[in-house]
């Protein structure tokens, strides 16, 4: 999959996508719009791949161990990770807030849609009931919902049901190996197409919104930028340290994950390939199928991150003062709002509209943000994609299942390429 016959890999032909979407769209942008529905069915391809590879994944990787304590392990590691990488990405996006002040000197000149933000306002994310979703009423009605969760809840059960029935799971568990397998060539398939769908989503995010709206709010897209690429510098530091993993490489194993996660802005559409590079780079496939789609709820890096720049944004837009001591008691509120913030459509949008509206911001504000939300969204993505590539590869070393050997190996096969 990394190199086609002519010799050029998917990550350049991806990459050469992205550049000539970008010209195309900024010299032809009624063209470039008319381009949408080609963006729009390669993610919708991606995305019928997602529910049927998790659901088989986890049932092959559990029923493999049928240890339920295991799981229990995993989650609880995981869970715990995933608290300090929010936390540190919650107090990066106020440093770089304060240091470089991207609201300051912005025109209030507010574009967006009046109604959306007063409704965004009024919303607010339900931790308790939000506990209780997690738990499916139907799982045929969870999965063509796309619930990660309700779906994870329900593989890691059956999964553990089927390991226990022995001789009588076995055709169930072997059927579900079968899938993964299968689910794992459809996603090399749909990503031959993946350059044709990247240019089109480029061309029609530059034809419709043109390069000029990024000059009034350059301070904030390079503020976001950097918090975001600073923010997996530390992240990359500290566990590189304690764990001793050159996160390089790494890197270079999801270069093509992360370059579909900027083009599409989706993190469904890179799920299947980040799956896959990791377990080729020898993360065990029960972890992986584990830990990337529960991060998706629990710990998306980069939006929590943009959520707590965005809010100190508004203050700074408006110049209302906002000292240090607010600031820390607004990062406790995202700390808890943020928290499953995947399992709801806008949720960047409400949490910061509720956390603006609770310490006294004007909310409209977020109109300000929302020109250029695509832009961010694109870096916020690949963010929370590489926090959680990053958080399976942390629990795999914690649980020991990604020994220095392996590791050599992976290293060595990112050379060869």
């Amino acid at each position: 999959m990394e190199k086609n016959k002519k010799g050029l890999g998917l990550s350049a032909q991806i990459f050469i996508a992205l550049v000539l979407g970008v010209v195309f769209g900024y010299i032809f942008p009624t063209y470039g719009q008319t381009l949408k529905p080609i963006g729009d069915a390669f993610i919708r391809m991606i995305k019928m791949i997602v529910v049927p590879l998790i659901f088989s994944s986890l049932i092959m990787g559990i029923a493999g161990t049928g240890d339920f304590k295991k799981l229990g392990r995993l989650g609880a590691k995981a869970i715990l990770w995933f608290e300090i990488a929010t936390t540190l990405a919650l107090f990066v996006g106020l440093l770089v807030a304060n240091v470089f002040q991207p609201g300051a000197g912005v025109a209030m000149a507010v574009g967006a849609d009046v109604g959306t933000v007063a409704t965004a306002a009024t919303k607010h994310i339900d931790m308790t009931q939000m506990m209780v979703n997690i738990v499916p009423t139907n799982v045929v009605d969870a999965m063509g919902r796309g619930d990660m969760l309700q779906i994870i809840l329900f593989s890691c059960f059956f999964g553990v049901a089927a390991a226990h029935m022995g001789e009588k799971g076995k055709p169930v568990v072997n059927l579900a190996i079968s899938v993964a397998e299968i689910m794992f060539q459809f996603t090399n398939y749909v990503m031959r197409l993946a350059p044709i769908g990247v240019f089109a989503l480029i061309s029609f995010t530059v034809g419709k919104f043109g390069l000029g709206m990024l000059i009034p709010l350059a301070k904030l897209i390079g503020s976001l930028y950097f918090a975001l690429i600073f923010f997996l510098f530390l992240l990359m530091l500290f566990t590189s340290l304690i764990l001793r993993v050159n996160f390089y490489h790494v890197f270079r194993a999801l270069k093509e994950p992360m370059l579909i996660a900027f083009s599409t802005a989706s993190s469904e559409a890179a799920l299947p390939i980040a799956m896959e590079k990791l377990e080729e780079f020898g993360i065990p496939k029960h972890i992986v199928t584990f830990v990337l789609p529960t991060g998706y709820t629990f710990n998306l890096d980069g939006s929590t991150l943009y959520s707590a720049l965005a809010v100190i944004f508004i203050a700074q837009v408006y110049n209302i003062p906002f000292p240090i001591e607010t600031q820390l008691v607004m990062l406790l509120t995202l700390m808890m709002s943020t928290k499953g913030i995947a399992a709801v459509p806008g949720a960047s949008l409400i949490v910061i509209a509720g956390t603006a509206a609770a310490f006294g911001l004007p909310v409209e504000g977020i109109g300000i943000i929302m020109g250029v939300d695509r832009i961010l969204d694109m870096a916020r993505t690949v963010c929370n994609l590489t926090g959680n590539c990053v958080a399976a590869v942390v629990v795999a070393r914690w649980e020991k299942e990604l020994p220095d050997e392996v590791l050599a190996l992976a290293y060595a096969k990112n050379y060869d390429h």
